[in-house]
């Protein structure tokens, strides 16, 4: 799964690995929680892109109350195109959520070790995501919320967590934004696991743990546990 992640680059690096004519220059995060507003990348109607930030915890239109989204914040690839709080936003409303790194706790001895993952490159990621617009049917109020898309995780990242978000990479970006782009068959081929080699993995502090921790610190590498 993938319940905590980091996202610090500059606006600069996400316009070129991107192609954006513009981005948002967003304070650093490094403890990233669900909840909280989170900034993706979508296709608006007019075919434009843009940087929104979105509540974490997919609240479907059908929903009574936004609780819901609580349990939502991740959306297994497999079963996308099947369960109804997720087909039609596979369909219809892709994103990606943008990411420098995500968090993963594996058992250890000495209790859960926290590992940060990110890509090899350096570089901001594009993590699969998929995003729902919400009426509160008490307040009328408004809400956009998304989910990130998870795979099986590849060998060796599997001894760390046997899940992982999916990372689209850039020859998939366009076809994964393309609200055109209706058929999920086609789209689920960016859903891949990746080359091992083209991501990064070490231990970190504990403190990640608590999500009112925050700063550059929580992604510096530990001794190896």
């Amino acid at each position: 799964m993938c319940g905590r992640y980091a996202f610090f680059s500059p606006a600069e690096a996400v316009k070129r690995v991107f192609g954006l004519a513009y981005a948002p220059e967003l304070a650093p995060r490094y403890n990233i929680a669900p909840t909280q507003p989170v900034p993706v990348l979508r296709e608006t109607r007019q075919g434009d892109r843009e940087v929104a930030l979105l509540h974490w915890g997919l609240i479907p239109s059908w929903a009574k109350d936004r609780s819901i989204g609580n349990r939502m914040i991740n959306a297994r690839a497999e079963t996308l195109a099947e369960r109804p709080a997720y087909r039609s936003a596979y369909r219809d409303r892709r994103c990606l959520v943008l990411a420098d790194g995500w968090y993963e706790w594996q058992v250890a001895p000495s209790g859960k070790q926290p590992w940060f993952i990110r890509s090899a490159s350096g570089l901001p990621m594009g993590l699969a995501g998929l995003w729902e617009s919400w009426r509160d049917p008490a307040s009328g109020e408004t809400t956009e919320s998304c989910t990130i898309v998870t795979i099986d995780a590849p060998a060796p990242l599997a001894e760390i967590h046997g899940r992982m978000p999916a990372v689209v990479p850039a020859a998939g970006v366009d076809a994964w934004l393309d609200l055109k782009s209706r058929d999920v068959a086609a789209l689920s081929r960016w859903l891949a696991a990746p080359d091992p080699a083209t991501l990064r993995s070490w231990p970190v502090s504990r403190r990640v743990n608590d999500p009112r921790h925050e700063g550059a610190e929580l992604v510096e590498p530990e001794a190896s546990p």
